[in-house]
C-alpha cells in the first residue's frame, strides 16, 4: 500500500492566450449535466419546455452571485469591505457554497413568483436532483486547484498537495504539503451518494407526490455530509481556528446547521402529509393550446 499520492495535477488545462481550467471546465459540464436532468424531469411531468431555459438562466446567476457573496460576508468582509472594487474579481477565487445555496433560494422563489406560479417546494423538489453531481464536480476542480483539503493524516490515501501553485504555475519549484485528508474528494463522494438517493427517490419512488420530501433528502445529505467533514479540513480563514477553538466548529459548520435542520423539517412535514396525485404525461405541455 502507498504510504501517500503525491498530486501533481496541474489547474490549468491549457494555458496560452485564453487559460482554460480544470475547475471552470468543472462548473460547466455541473451545470450542462443539471440542465439535462431538469429538462427530462420537466417533460416527465408535462411542464412548459420554456420553464427549462428561464431555470437554468435564475440558477446560474444566482449561484454565481450568492457564492461570491457568501464568500465576502461570511468569510472575509474585513478584506472587502476596505476593497469593495475587488468583490466581482470572481476569477481570482472565493466562492462559498452556503452563498450559492441562498442565493439559489433567492432565486427559486423569483422563478416561482414569476414563471412557474406554483409553490416553491414544486420546484425545489426538481431542481436539487442534479445538484449533488454538481457540487461533486466543483469539489474536483477544488482538487484540481491544490485547495480546500484537509489537515496532515497519516492514511495511505493521504495527499500530498502543493502549496505554492501561483509560483508554481510560473515554473517555481513545488511545494508540497505534509500528507493531508483529501476532503474534497470525502465531499465529492457523499454529494453523489445523495444524488443517487434523490435520484431514486423522483424517478423509482415518485416521491415528488410528497413536496419537500426530495428537497429536504437533499439539504440533509449535502450539509449533513459537509457538517462532518469540516472536522478534518483545514479552515478557509485564519480567524476560524479561534472560532475552532471557542466553540468546536468552523464557519462552515455553523452556517450548515440551519440547512440540516430546515432538511429534517422537511422531511418529517412531508412524511406526515399525504401525497399529493400527480399525472405524467411524458412530454412538455403545448404553451400554444388555450
Amino acid at each position: 500500500m502507498l504510504d501517500f499520492i503525491t498530486w501533481t495535477a496541474s489547474p490549468d488545462i491549457y494555458s496560452g492566450f485564453v487559460t482554460v481550467r480544470w475547475y471552470g471546465l468543472m462548473f460547466a459540464i455541473g451545470f450542462w449535466f443539471g440542465y439535462e436532468v431538469v429538462w427530462r424531469e420537466f417533460r416527465h411531468e408535462g411542464a412548459p419546455e420554456s420553464w427549462v431555459s428561464k431555470l437554468f438562466i435564475y440558477v446560474i446567476v444566482a449561484t454565481v452571485v450568492g457564492a461570491r457573496l457568501g464568500h465576502v460576508l461570511f468569510y472575509d468582509w474585513a478584506y472587502y469591505s476596505q476593497h469593495l472594487s475587488d468583490i466581482p474579481k470572481i476569477w481570482e477565487g472565493g466562492l462559498a457554497s452556503h452563498g450559492g445555496v441562498l442565493g439559489i433560494m433567492i432565486s427559486i422563489w423569483l422563478y416561482s413568483k414569476f414563471v412557474t406560479k406554483r409553490p416553491m417546494l414544486w420546484t425545489f423538489d426538481r431542481v436539487v436532483v442534479p445538484v449533488g453531481v454538481v457540487a461533486a464536480l466543483i469539489r474536483m476542480g477544488n482538487l484540481f486547484n491544490h485547495e480546500i483539503y484537509g489537515g496532515p493524516t497519516d492514511l495511505p490515501w493521504g495527499f500530498r498537495f502543493i502549496e505554492n501553485i501561483p509560483q508554481f504555475l510560473h515554473c517555481a519549484e513545488a511545494r508540497f504539503t505534509a500528507p493531508c485528508h483529501p476532503t474534497q474528494i470525502y465531499e465529492a463522494l457523499a454529494y453523489l451518494l445523495t444524488f443517487a438517493v434523490v435520484m431514486w427517490l423522483y424517478w423509482k419512488r415518485n416521491e415528488q407526490e410528497r413536496p419537500g420530501l426530495i428537497f429536504g433528502t437533499f439539504m440533509l445529505g449535502i450539509f449533513g455530509a459537509r457538517f462532518l467533514v469540516e472536522f478534518v479540513k483545514n479552515v478557509q480563514e485564519p480567524w476560524e481556528i479561534e472560532m475552532r477553538a471557542m466553540c468546536g466548529m468552523d464557519m462552515g459548520q455553523l452556517l450548515s446547521i440551519p440547512f440540516i435542520v430546515l432538511g429534517i423539517w422537511l422531511i418529517v412535514r412531508a412524511l406526515r402529509r399525504p401525497r399529493v396525485a400527480l399525472e405524467y404525461p411524458g412530454k412538455f405541455a403545448d404553451e400554444n393550446k388555450k
